[in-house]
């Protein structure tokens, strides 16, 4: 690798930047501050895609503003991890700057300029994650995309919002103390924090007790953001944030953040053959195994369906970390292809969920019976992206999880080979009901067909209730013609909050809209259906659409054979 001074490192995450005081000032103007929106979004992915050939070739670009602390530089360095989470990131601000014209304005949401501005400024943070050339560097850029996206969390400024973004604070802010002191832990050990493909050399022969511990504070510090089980559960209470922002948190930047670290820990601070020495990899691993079995049979009970694709995510991340985990190429491979696949996928199955709300304000499964008449592309979409969560072939899914599968095996881990496998029958457990329910039955004629029966899992009588089953799960709509005026708390039987809005069918049952787009707004529409195909070019012709190329790259930098 040739490393070659750019700006283009920093031009990438200054680009949202100087946008922040344009989509404040164009407050009264909203085509005008959406305008800066779309051009900054624009910009951001011309940048970061300029460096892929470069990057793809073997070139490395620096932007190095000089010592921030001791011996320590602030610097970015894009290198082919770096690229993959930065343009897969850039890539899918575009599409959902567009979503989010159409899901703000269709709600005729509160505060959209602080919501553009706080977006803005959520990307320049994550690209800031993304091309951080140590770990001090790093902290920076995490904490400011906690600080980024609180706004987002609380967007709706009720009293749930609020406690939602209070705890997504304590958690996240927690997990960076720890990311703190993991990094003074390594640079006491070593003298340095950049990062190195395959490992900072002097790790491997310091002091095993303090790495070990250094590793831990590093990766559980990580985890918060990742989700990881036990500190796991900001992720389903942020739901109450508007659903672009759902689609934020779950595949673009916040708990993408949160696997990168973890990788970036794992490939180029530690690296595999010091954590084989270390023997930290295994433990990592069985803690992914046991988050994405548990997520997974957490998932079936859930009648919410942002609740329900908020558990799905904490068990999808988990894939990604066990991959780490595991250290065979093949699995580092599948785990890192994850991320993007599994943003386009879960990218897809959010906006799906906001358009619903938008166009039927129905946010329950059991609601949704025959809804694929109303939205037959929105649903197909959702079919689509489904599928390919379960592993289903010709989807991005099943891409990542095949290299999962066999680095598991050749690694001699068979028995999370089998946890993969598992996972994903229960991935068709909750998602084949909702898929099945929209196209199969009619709107008085179905049941919620519960995987599970109480106490783990299932619908119970109260659920059922309108009366009892009225809160607004996607973000407190300003349009009062929108919202449902008896809003209440209501908890499941695990005592876990869960939320529920009033809405399913009109009278006389679901309007047919036909296949050309009646359904909602193309700026929902398009970015949905954008979504849904490259999570389909992943699965295809995943070389071709780079992100395969990027990975093995990465792996081949760390020394792992493919």
């Amino acid at each position: 690798m040739t490393d070659v001074a750019s700006l283009r490192p920093i031009a990438a995450v200054l680009v949202s930047v100087v946008a922040i005081p344009l989509i404040v000032g164009s407050h009264g103007r909203p085509n005008l501050r959406e305008a800066w929106t779309m051009l900054a979004a624009l910009a951001k992915l011309a940048i970061v895609g300029s460096m892929v050939p470069g990057v793809l070739s073997g070139t490395v670009y620096v932007t190095d503003l000089g010592t921030m602390v001791a011996d320590i530089n602030f610097a970015l360095r894009v290198d082919a991890l770096g690229l993959l989470f930065g343009l897969l990131a850039s890539a899918l601000w575009v599409i959902t700057s567009l979503y989010s014209i159409g899901y703000m304005r269709g709600l005729s949401e509160h505060n959209q300029t602080r919501y553009f501005a706080s977006f803005a400024a959520s990307l320049a943070t994550a690209i800031g994650v993304a091309f951080a050339s140590n770990l001090v560097t790093l902290f920076i850029f995490y904490e400011l995309l906690t600080v980024a996206t609180y706004p987002l969390v609380a967007h709706d400024e009720d009293d749930e919002a609020r406690a939602a973004g209070r705890k997504y604070l304590a958690y996240t802010f927690i997990g960076g103390v720890a990311v703190l002191t993991g990094t003074l832990l390594v640079y006491l050990l070593v003298g340095t924090t950049a990062f190195s493909a395959g490992g900072i050399a002097g790790l491997a022969t310091s002091d095993p007790a303090i790495a070990r511990l250094a590793f831990g504070l590093l990766a559980g510090g990580f985890g918060v953001k990742a989700a990881l089980m036990p500190v796991h559960s900001w992720l389903p209470d942020a739901m109450v944030a508007p659903t672009p922002v759902s689609g934020l948190l779950h595949a673009v930047a916040v708990v993408k953040s949160g696997v990168f670290g973890i990788a970036r820990v794992t490939l180029d601070v530690f690296g595999p053959e010091t954590m084989q020495d270390l023997g930290v990899g295994l433990p990592l691993a069985a803690v992914a195994a046991f988050t994405l079995l548990t997520a997974s049979v957490i998932a079936l009970r859930k009648d919410n369906l942002k609740r329900r694709l908020a558990y799905s995510t904490i068990s999808q991340l988990s894939y990604i970390v066990l991959g780490l985990g595991v250290l065979s190429g093949d699995a580092i491979v599948g785990g890192l292809l994850h991320i993007p696949a599994h943003a386009f996928m879960k990218l897809t199955l959010f906006f799906c969920a906001g358009a619903i709300h938008v166009e039927t304000h129905t946010d329950d499964i059991s609601n949704m019976a025959g809804i694929g008449k109303r939205m037959p592309l929105t649903m197909t979409a959702f079919a689509i992206a489904a599928a390919g969560m379960a592993g289903i072939p010709l989807i991005a899914g099943f891409v990542s999880k095949w290299y999962l599968l066999i680095g598991s095996v050749d690694a001699g881990q068979g028995i999370f080979a089998i946890a993969l496998l598992v996972s994903g029958m229960l991935n068709i457990g909750y998602f084949w009901p909702i898929v099945y329910q929209a196209f199969f039955e009619s709107e008085d004629d179905h049941d919620s067909k519960p995987l599970l029966e109480a106490p783990f899992g299932g619908r119970f009588a109260s659920e059922s209730s309108p009366e009892e089953a009225a809160v607004v799960a996607d973000g407190g709509d300003a349009d009062t013609s929108h919202a449902n005026p008896d809003d209440v708390d209501h908890h499941d039987a695990t005592g876990e909050h869960d939320d529920h809005h009033h809405g399913g069918p009109p009278e006389g049952g679901w309007e047919r809209t036909g296949w050309r787009g009646g359904e909602s707004t193309w700026f929902m529409l398009g970015p949905i259906l954008t979504a849904a195909a490259g999570a389909v070019a992943i699965g295809v012709v995943p070389a071709t659409f780079l992100f395969l190329r990027i990975v093995s790259l990465v792996a081949e930098n760390v020394g792992v054979p493919v």
